[in-house]
């Protein structure tokens, strides 16, 4: 059974099942989890080993279906900070993932049509079947993570408002999660040289300008 958590792909638990989960999967789930929060935090090194964490843990079952959803997960984590770099290691599995990875995949890219909506979590699916406004459609989404990577889709697809935008900085601000925060205060800095507004310009270097030496690289 697909599990769909927080927003997240989190399909490696057993959703369907009573008994406890084997080792391999809570393993698996907690280091997806903390990788994630780490990339969006900005500490890199602690991403990339609980990511290489989670792919020992699913190697272990010699299922690459699995090891394409954790590697799904991680392109997720990077597209939340408007990375918007090739999928390698999902691609690269591509043919091995069930088709809610790879409609899920088409959305990160912002190619997912109306027959991927019904794949993909609840919470996603107004957004790619088109059947709401971009700004409904975000503020239609409790979990921050799921906000941050949506209002990603909608950057790469040429529909973030402004309001788009605002919400994507203020979701990553409250959380605390500087490389996204540090993504989006760039993209409204942007809009506001764009738009001949210097003083907000400078108001926003100031907050770019306290989020910047405090980020990992």
């Amino acid at each position: 059974m697909t599990c769909w958590v927080g927003g997240w792909a989190l399909l490696l638990a057993a959703c369907s099942s009573t008994s406890p989960p084997p080792d391999w999967q809570m393993n698996a789930k907690s280091s997806v989890e903390r990788a994630a929060v780490a990339g969006l935090r900005g500490e890199s090194r602690i991403e990339a080993a609980e990511f290489a964490r989670a792919r020992t843990e699913v190697a272990s079952t010699g299922r690459l279906d699995l090891l394409a959803r954790v590697e799904l997960l991680r392109c997720a984590s990077r597209v939340a900070s408007l990375d918007f770099g090739a999928c390698a290691g999902f691609d690269a599995l591509a043919t091995d993932a069930a088709a809610p990875e790879q409609a899920y995949a088409r959305y990160l890219a912002g190619l997912a049509t109306a027959a991927d909506a019904e794949l993909l979590p609840a919470a996603q699916r107004a957004l790619a079947a088109g059947s709401s406004s971009p700004d409904a459609a975000l503020a239609a989404m409790d979990d921050p993570q799921s906000r941050l990577i949506a209002a990603a889709v909608l950057l790469r697809r040429g529909q973030a408002t402004p309001g788009v935008i605002s919400s994507a900085v203020e979701t990553a601000s409250s959380q605390g999660w500087r490389r996204p925060l540090l993504a989006w205060l760039k993209v409204q800095q942007r809009r506001a040289s764009a738009a001949g507004a210097n003083d907000e310009v400078a108001r926003i270097q100031r907050r770019i300008d306290l989020v910047a030496p405090a980020l990992q690289r």
